[in-house]
């Protein structure tokens, strides 16, 4: 026997015996997090903690994507008709759930099906066990929205093979018989975390990877990547590039990376390099600072000029859009040092 409820319209949650299944339902906007899920799934996820009779918890998104990441539209309007703490607690309680999600002490297995992007990334990889299928895409696009890869992304990029975190580039799993794992799923009646993956293990397949993929030009990536600055990356890809003429891979990724804020390229590079020696409570905190600094437009108004041109001018399939209007002045060499990514609180 199972019902379904919600603690917001946007999150439903269904009821299996000991196993909760949270849904994520917008799927017209792509399962963007709102600040209503954002909440709803903070109460869900405490509550869980402390409920002795919930052993295992299932995230999933309805229709064809998980979680295309926060919604930056509505942290926009709230900073346009209230002020920039409106941004500044979304993302606070934002970061308040993945943390609770990274040190969760009872199992919990995300489906990613479809887009995971961003904030998507934050409410499942930080979770025990991620569940991608072949049609799974993976991205963080913070970049190019005048933002930098945030959710604990330090934390887990910087522990990807060699450079690779740096690039921010998707990676695919693929798995099959998805619906029969979430029924074996749904009849577990046990926390114990062995036991879940070995379910998960009946169903898993070993990924291949496909031609095009970034992963298997992991010596560019690590070459290119490992440079000091942003600078110097671009200018070792554009180096390699007449060597690799085949590759559209390399003159791709050069392109979007001069799309994309050069201030938000720089503070990335940073962060991640210093999430390597940090915990995932350490990066959250740091980031959360970070981003403090962006929403108030201390040293950047990158956000602000991407994501309310994209508001006012109603444009929303493609976040790349409105990165074409920067000026010399936003292309000149950023302050990334008063940020202060380093500094532990």
């Amino acid at each position: 026997m199972y019902r379904i409820s919600s603690v917001a319209k946007s999150v439903l949650v269904e009821a299996n015996g000991s196993t909760r299944t949270l849904i994520l339902n917008r799927p017209k906007q792509l399962n963007a997090l709102s600040s209503a899920m954002v909440m709803g799934l903070l109460r869900c996820f405490t509550a869980y903690e402390r409920d002795d009779g919930v052993k295992l918890v299932i995230l999933k998104g309805k229709g064809r994507a998980f979680c295309a990441g926060g919604d930056v539209a509505e942290v926009v309007r709230g900073i346009i008709n209230d002020s920039w703490k409106y941004g500044v607690d979304f993302f606070r309680n934002e970061f308040s759930l993945n943390y609770i999600i990274a040190t969760y002490s009872k199992p919990q297995v995300s489906l990613l099906t479809g887009i995971v992007f961003g904030g998507g990334a934050g409410v499942s990889l930080h979770g025990k066990f991620r569940v991608a299928t072949d049609n799974t895409v993976f991205a963080m696009p913070e970049t190019a929205l005048g933002l930098f890869p945030d959710i604990g992304a330090s934390y887990f990029l910087s522990r990807l093979p060699g450079f690779y975190g740096y690039l921010f580039s998707p990676f695919l799993i693929h798995l099959t018989r998805l619906r029969l794992l979430e029924e074996s799923l749904k009849r577990v009646n046990t926390s114990d975390p062995f036991a879940v993956c070995s379910i998960i293990d009946q169903f898993a397949e070993q990924p291949t990877l496909k031609e095009n993929s970034s992963l298997n030009r992991l010596d560019i990536i690590n070459k290119c990547f490992s440079k000091k600055t942003v600078e110097e990356i671009i200018s070792a890809l554009e180096q390699d590039a007449p060597t690799n003429v085949a590759d559209e891979w390399i003159s791709a990724t050069v392109q979007s990376l001069k799309k994309a804020s050069p201030t938000s390229l720089k503070i990335s590079l940073r962060s991640i390099r210093v999430g390597r020696t940090q915990t995932v409570g350490e990066c959250l905190r740091r980031e959360y600072r970070m981003v403090c600094h962006v929403m108030r437009g201390d040293f950047s108004r990158d956000f602000f000029e991407v994501n309310i041109n994209i508001h006012n001018t109603a444009i929303s399939n493609d976040p790349l859009a409105g990165m074409q209007g920067y000026t010399d002045r936003q292309r000149s060499k950023p302050k990334v040092g008063a940020f202060k990514v380093g500094t532990s609180t």
